[in-house]
């Protein structure tokens, strides 16, 4: 005898995965989203950009600690 907390069944009363909106709402937002600055295309990213250039701004902020510690005596 199965349980029938068991038994695979789809919830129907869960509407969490339907459109909520209605037809008109939903026009609205998908114009909306093609529209301005949602709809301008932009350039890929590049990570190896990113990561040269963090390792070069760590490189001057490095060095410049450096020299002003040494020009403050520090050293």
């Amino acid at each position: 005898m199965e349980d029938k907390h068991t038994q695979a069944q789809p919830d129907t009363s869960d509407r969490s995965y339907q459109n909520r909106l209605n037809p008109e709402d939903q026009k609205k937002v998908d114009e909306f989203i093609s529209s301005g600055i949602n709809s301008v295309e932009r350039k890929p990213f590049k990570p190896m950009r990113m990561i040269l250039l963090l390792i070069g701004v760590v490189m001057v902020l490095s060095i410049f600690s450096q020299l002003l510690a040494r020009w403050a005596g520090v050293y």
